[in-house]
């Protein structure tokens, strides 16, 4: 389904549109016409671009079209260099897959689950005839297992009203504890045959967020090399074995839309790790986009992978 619309290996362009400061020069000078000639380069076929809903939103909830056109601009580059495009809302108002943003509230409010769909209806309105290039994701990480029977009613809701502005555009939908894996099996069921399951993967996460300072699950100054992390083939595959068997029960496909190696692993091990996993995601099938082009304590194109950089490549 993806990989027929020509979306097989990418990479995200996080801390762009969102997790960002919003200023003028982050948002017109971090990612340029020639980032995206350079993934292009690397063989790669699509790039995932998270946005936060205050670049297209005002506190009021009317629209900015100057967000808008920053998106038609990326879009615009994409084409020229042969990329796809998804659109993910990585943040909306009243909720963050990060607690550390402030937005609360998202799953218990009619008003803001509102306003979300209404975002998607003005986002659909402006991309969504061009389902060959682009596809959207509703939302990033939704957190806490409690909040899945409401996501999988809103989603649902949503997708629905979606159609009537972006009938054959190819809709990601995510689960519980981040986008993971092992929560796929309670997603609904997909409403219409354009839905794909996302997933994340970041484990194991001592190895992949060693050093990590913004998460309760790691303890910073530990380290781990890459022989020490126990990871394998048969441990992705082991992971990934009941999402592959839910979305076969639901005749639809998965994606990996994140999934990375923290910039304190070495470049040696950083390499070892994405060629294990791709390893796995190839003989599935499962498109994917690596977290993340730039900066962002995992930037594959930092200068400190320069040295590996040609290998990696292969194995996003």
């Amino acid at each position: 389904m993806l990989r027929s619309k020509g979306f097989h290996r990418g990479i995200n362009l996080g801390g762009w549109l969102s997790q960002c400061d919003y200023s003028e020069d982050r948002l017109n000078n971090f990612i340029t016409e020639s980032d995206i000639a350079a993934i292009a380069s690397w063989g790669l076929d699509h790039v995932r671009i998270p946005i936060d809903y205050n670049v297209l939103e005002n506190d009021d909830g009317t629209y900015k079209p100057e967000g808008f056109a920053r998106i038609e601009n990326a879009l615009g580059w994409c084409r020229k260099n042969g990329l796809k495009v998804i659109l993910d809302l990585h943040k909306t108002a009243g909720f963050s897959f990060d607690h550390h943003y402030g937005e609360r509230g998202f799953f218990d409010s009619e008003q803001l689950q509102e306003r979300f769909c209404l975002l998607w209806e003005e986002i659909a309105r402006h991309f969504g005839d061009r389902p060959d290039e682009i596809a959207f994701e509703l939302l990033n990480e939704v957190t806490a297992k409690e909040y899945i029977d409401t996501w999988n009613r809103l989603s649902v809701a949503c997708v629905r009203r979606i159609r009537a502005y972006a009938p054959d555009t190819l809709i990601l939908i995510g689960s519980y504890y981040n986008n993971s894996a092992e929560a796929v099996r309670d997603l609904a069921p997909p409403c219409d045959d354009r839905i794909v399951y996302n997933f994340h993967c970041y484990e194991p996460l001592k190895f992949t967020h060693q050093g990590a300072t913004w998460t309760d699950q790691i303890k910073p100054d530990e380290r781990m090399a890459f022989e020490d992390s126990a990871t394998t083939e048969e441990f992705f595959e082991n992971l990934f074995a009941d999402a592959i068997e839910t979305a076969k029960k639901n005749n639809t496909v998965l994606y990996c839309g994140e999934y990375g190696v923290i910039d304190i692993a070495s470049p040696e091990d950083t390499v070892k790790w994405y060629k294990v996993i791709n390893a796995v995601l190839e003989r599935h099938g499962i498109a994917r986009a690596a977290w993340s082009y730039k900066e962002m304590d995992f930037g594959i194109s930092d200068s400190r992978l320069d040295g590996v950089r040609e290998e990696l490549v292969r194995y996003l």
